[in-house]
């Protein structure tokens, strides 16, 4: 069953290598085409203000070449391409290279880094950041921190009124330096963490899905076989009927008389193979759809009590009044995964405890393994965190833990991890719900 779950993860989530290529979110050509014509609208508008409104003396033409330039490219690939094109991260570490020694260039001839735009040097970056392999943003950032350099020795002065220079000390401009690029690094850093946390999540409860919808199908298999005998019951009366007059006609037959006894035995074999199926659906259909809290925890133990390690089931409050609930999926496959990951790393023996009252239900599993590492037991709950570690062992993806927490808790669940003490040493995991979502049962 942990292959089996290593596998699962795996196909659900693909690579995990943060450097590949294929397994980045890449970026749509129509939002880099949305934020050029924003760049575009937003250059001219300060332009035009800077120079036709305030008049201050600046490169005019040079500088409306500059935003004609990305304006045609822009022309060029929204006629090129269709909107919803993804971009390849070369293709999409070009373009956003081109933005960024475009408004290099703008900024070197209208004052450089006392511009008070500089700052904006930062945005293809953080844009490459939260949609780009890690290496391509680290790339674009050295070369906008090459470009705020080189802005930093422009020889045009800040465009300012007509016969007085706006003279920058030296410090100052040290300053601006520091702040436009600690800036840049900080803001990528940031989006780069945020957007690859949200990625891992969204694939984590991708997988969550995948394993609740198999765990709901293997819960359907017993509808399906109850409908499979019912639609071969006539077929298979038939063949029996036909059976018994070729037994009547060829009993006695040397050549074929055999053959004949055969046949209809193994008609009969079938009908009653089929009979007890259908039985089973109808007899214990209530059965089937509700759990006994007693009999959902034995379901879940039983795959596990072929192992080596010793399995205590500890019923605190006894049977009697005990709740019945439907039976759930999701439930069934997150404690299962739990008492697995204790079975796992447990060296003798795991403890399951039981306990029921008027108002709470509660499951706690204790294995006296190692426990769990300080730094995985503060992040549990979040995905790809690697279970606790064997010398003995390949460690998986770490989704288990958070495909069962996100399952239980789904159904209405708190649970809590922590270590045993001093002397009972190992893992413990609490699985607590309110009563009425595990009693669900209608009354007689």
């Amino acid at each position: 069953m942990a292959h089996q779950d290593t596998a699962l993860e795996t196909a659900a989530t693909g690579s995990r290598e943060p450097d590949d290529p294929t397994a980045s979110r890449s970026l749509r050509l129509q939002t880099i085409v949305r934020l050029r014509w924003l760049a575009v609208a937003g250059q001219s508008i300060a332009i035009i203000i800077v120079a036709l409104w305030l008049r201050f003396p600046m490169p005019l033409i040079a500088c409306f070449l500059l935003i004609a330039l990305l304006a045609v490219v822009n022309i060029y690939l929204t006629l090129r391409y269709p909107p919803a094109h993804r971009l390849h991260p070369v293709a999409a570490f070009t373009l956003l290279g081109i933005d960024l020694a475009q408004l290099t260039a703008l900024l070197y001839m209208t004052g450089g880094i006392a511009n008070p735009f500089a700052p904006l040097v930062s945005v293809p970056v953080i844009i490459s950041s939260a949609s780009q392999p890690k290496w391509y943003s680290v790339a674009l950032a050295l070369l906008a921190v090459a470009g705020v350099t080189a802005l930093a020795f422009s020889p045009y002065p800040l465009p300012w009124y007509d016969g007085a220079v706006l003279v920058v000390p030296p410090a100052l401009m040290v300053g601006f330096w520091f702040a436009i690029v600690s800036t840049t690094a900080f803001a990528a850093f940031y989006t780069y963490r945020v957007s690859l946390e949200a990625s891992e999540l969204a694939e984590a409860l991708a997988a969550t899905e995948l394993v609740l919808q198999r765990e709901q199908h293997l819960s359907q298999l017993d509808g399906l076989a109850a409908a499979a005998a019912h639609e071969l019951g006539t077929p298979l009366a038939t063949i029996s009927v036909v059976a018994k007059e070729m037994e009547r006609e060829l009993g006695n037959d040397p050549k074929y008389g055999e053959d004949v006894q055969l046949l209809r035995s193994q008609s009969e074999r079938c009908r009653d193979i089929l009979r007890r199926l259908t039985t089973l659906s109808s007899n214990d259909e209530a059965h089937m759809r509700y759990l006994p809290l007693s009999s959902m925890i034995e379901e879940v133990l039983a795959p596990h009590r072929e192992f080596d390690i010793e399995i205590k089931l500890v019923e605190a409050s006894g049977r009697k009044g005990e709740p019945v609930g439907t039976r759930n999926a999701g439930i069934l496959y997150g404690l299962g995964n739990l008492v697995e990951n204790a079975v796992d790393y447990a060296k003798t023996e795991v403890v399951v405890t039981v306990k029921h009252s008027a108002g709470r239900v509660s499951v706690t599993i204790e294995d006296d393994g190692d426990g769990y590492a300080p730094d995985i037991l503060s992040r549990i709950g979040e995905p790809y965190v690697t279970r606790r570690q064997r010398d003995d062992t390949a460690g998986g993806l770490g989704l288990g833990l958070f495909i069962a927490k996100t399952l239980l808790e789904r159904s209405g669940a708190t649970l809590a991890f922590e270590n045993g003490g001093p002397e009972k040493p190992g893992a413990r995991v609490s699985v607590e719900w309110p009563r009425h979502l595990m009693d669900t049962k209608p009354a007689k």
